[in-house]
């Protein structure tokens, strides 16, 4: 590949704007323990799991109630400082850095459930909750929450970059599944979006807008959120295929029969190989589906069996069922270590994820020549996709330490990219656009929608204090 060898392109933007000392001691004094401006808080607080860095926030401040949330943002909006606020830290696209200096939000002790509506099927709770701790906590009332974008992401989080994951799909994104939002705007002053009617013709759809909005145009103090009632029969099953274009074929072929299957996620030969070194696991190392289904017993076994003769065609093999909790916990364990394991299987390597997302007939072109081009370049990759609704990721391993490698993983980023577009797909389907993809989202929506996104985020955010630098610049 014929990239540049100047890497300056590929780094985030820093241009720090001033913290007044009078501001942190404004900060000290209203929050006393809860700040903290000791330089490994800062750090944690300034990287996420991406491979981009900058410069750690000036101060932390720990929110515990909307009051906290809305007081700090208020004190930053006074002295003009940025907000990035902070959840798990489990995002890859830059969302958590400190671009232009500031003040990091963190709301992981804002981990209560407020409000569980069992008869309505929602739920409502602060930003802070994992899924794994929503779930934990609902598990009594027979519902769930189905969102799995594989990492114990916030709940808050998760609805700020519009997250999705292994279920969605059969159950949606947070775009589908978030019902009403408690916001603090850049002012310091407390809205809220939505109610816990399934549906409203009320003005703008000023939930949608939020939602997605990774930080930029509000700060999420309480999220109300679909659930859904745990299924009477769960199964899951992988198979191996003698190629990635077999096993896309089949998901292809499944979608467009109307197999309503809960989960499919395609998994390379590369990453069943680094998933069995890290989880002492004997799976075969060829391209594989993991699947699972969910209904009553007889709906299950009907679309198992449904699936398991269009695997055959395309010359499936070594379907094998996990129908104990058990066996499936450990199947979708490996399936969501699989970015560790990738990362641990390059001792000191960062790993450059991509985040494309096609239509499904498109499917296994996109996926095929990216394929192609990941072998040409030498950079050791994994795959994994949730192929059931066209989106995929291939993770370039990079060793941070040569210049050379992030070029040549982000010329094969770019590629990918221009490929999914002509393809009628999009940059990101679930990571969100961060720092990393801001180049692309202009090439994907034009610039007439840019512009309006621009005036979106000015009118409501004319300081640009929230988050600034992330998704486009001002």
């Amino acid at each position: 590949m014929n990239a540049p060898t100047d890497t300056t392109h590929l780094l985030p933007h820093v241009q720090l704007r001033p913290v007044p000392d009078a501001f942190l001691a404004a900060l000290s004094a209203r929050f006393g323990a809860q700040y903290s401006a000791a330089q490994a808080v800062r750090e944690q607080h300034g990287r996420d799991e991406g491979s981009l860095q900058a410069p750690p926030p000036s101060a932390v401040v720990f929110a515990e109630s909307t009051q906290d949330v809305a007081d700090a943002v208020q004190l930053a909006a006074q002295y003009e400082v940025p907000v990035i606020p902070y959840g798990a830290g489990s995002s890859l696209e830059g969302h958590l850095l400190a671009i232009q200096g500031g003040v990091s939000i963190d709301v992981s002790r804002m981990n209560k459930i407020l409000s569980v509506n069992a008869d309505d099927l929602t739920v409502t709770v602060q930003p802070g909750i994992t899924r794994k701790q929503l779930n934990e906590a609902i598990k009594d009332t027979g519902l769930f929450f189905p969102i799995d974008p594989g990492a114990d992401a916030s709940i808050g989080g998760m609805a700020s970059t519009r997250a999705s994951g292994t279920n969605a799909v059969r159950y949606g994104t947070m775009r589908e599944n978030v019902l009403a939002l408690e916001v603090v705007t850049a002012s310091g002053e407390v809205i809220r979006t939505g109610t816990r009617a399934k549906k409203s013709a009320a003005g703008y759809d000023l939930t949608r807008l939020f939602v997605g909005s990774e930080g930029t145009l509000g700060v999420f103090t309480e999220v109300t959120v679909r659930l859904y009632p745990l299924p009477e029969a769960v199964s899951a099953a992988i198979c191996s295929f003698p190629s990635i274009e077999a096993a896309v074929r089949t998901v292809i072929q499944t979608i467009q029969l109307g197999v309503p299957i809960a989960r499919v996620e395609l998994i390379d030969a590369n990453s069943v190989r680094m998933v069995n070194a890290h989880s002492k696991l004997d799976l075969r190392e060829e391209t594989m589906l993991l699947m699972e289904f969910h209904g009553s017993p007889a709906g299950v076994k009907e679309q198992a069996e449904t699936v398991q003769q269009i695997a055959d065609e395309w010359g499936g093999k070594a379907f094998e069922w996990a129908v104990t909790p058990e066996e499936r916990t450990r199947l979708w364990t490996a399936r969501h270590n699989a970015y560790f394991a990738a990362v641990q299987s390059r001792p000191g390597c960062r790993a450059i994820s991509t985040d494309t997302c096609v239509p499904i007939s498109r499917l296994a072109d996109a996926l095929l020549d990216s394929v192609t081009d990941a072998d040409a370049s030498g950079i050791p990759y994994f795959l994994v996709g949730h192929v059931g609704d066209g989106n995929f990721h291939f993770g370039y391993l990079i060793d941070p330490e040569v210049p050379e490698e992030r070029v040549k993983a982000e010329a094969l980023n770019h590629a990918l990219v221009e490929r999914t577009l002509r393809l009628g797909g999009t940059c990101t389907g679930e990571h969100g656009v961060g720092v990393h993809k801001m180049g692309f989202l202009l090439e994907e929506t034009g610039a007439g929608a840019v512009a309006v996104m621009r005036s979106i985020k000015q009118a409501l955010d004319p300081k640009n204090i929230l988050n600034p630098g992330k998704i486009f610049s001002l």
